[in-house]
């Protein structure tokens, strides 16, 4: 077998010497490329190695984003007081990164107001412009309509323009600093002979 790993002459190697020389460092001969040829042996501790394999499987499950759906239920006579305490949970599941599927559900009859429905959902959507895009605008399926709803992605403020303005500061004053001083001087004189012409106007 080829044999590998971070304490030992790599080579070929048989199997027996391979173990001796894992079991002399205290550590354990895996197979790790059984259909090389020869096969691939490596001297490792296995149990920090299975750790560590564990480990970032569950790093890469964490970074895994889980669409989170949260329903929102309204009927088609919704009053203003529970379309508000719905909106307050919507803006909330919004914040946390999750996405609304609102709808209308009509009971009997009150499918004739299938109209109010798609503008109570409309306004609700309206309400929400600031934290959430249209997925779906409302739709009828059955004896529900339906709207979704996702968060939008704010993008994190740009710090360029600061650093334009505190460039841009030294800058006027190197242009102050540069500026000739015959004309300062006469810009601070004028002044001066205004004031003895208006006394000897007095």
């Amino acid at each position: 077998m080829r044999l590998v790993g971070d304490n030992v002459e790599q080579g070929i190697y048989p199997t027996d010497q391979a173990r001796r020389m894992a079991q002399d460092q205290n550590l354990d001969l895996v197979e790790i490329s059984p259909t090389a040829t020869p096969p691939v042996c490596r001297v490792i501790d296995y149990s920090k190695f299975k750790y560590e394999q564990k480990k970032k499987t569950r790093e890469l499950k964490a970074k895994q984003t889980k669409v989170v759906i949260k329903e929102i239920r309204f009927g088609p006579n919704t009053d203003d007081h529970d379309f508000a305490f719905k909106l307050k949970h919507a803006q909330e599941f919004l914040k946390e990164g999750a996405k609304i599927k609102a709808y209308v559900h009509f009971v009997g009859r009150s499918i004739v107001f299938k109209e109010r429905g798609e503008i109570l959902l409309l306004k609700f959507a309206q309400a929400l412009e600031d934290l959430a895009k249209v997925e779906q605008l409302p739709k009828l399926e059955g004896k529900r309509m339906f709207l979704y709803l996702a968060p939008k992605v704010i993008a994190p403020p740009k710090k360029v323009a600061p650093k334009e303005t505190d460039k841009a500061k030294p800058t006027d004053k190197a242009a102050k600093a540069a500026a000739p001083a015959p004309a300062t001087e006469a810009k601070e004189t004028a002044p001066v002979e205004t004031d003895a012409a208006d006394q000897a106007a007095e």
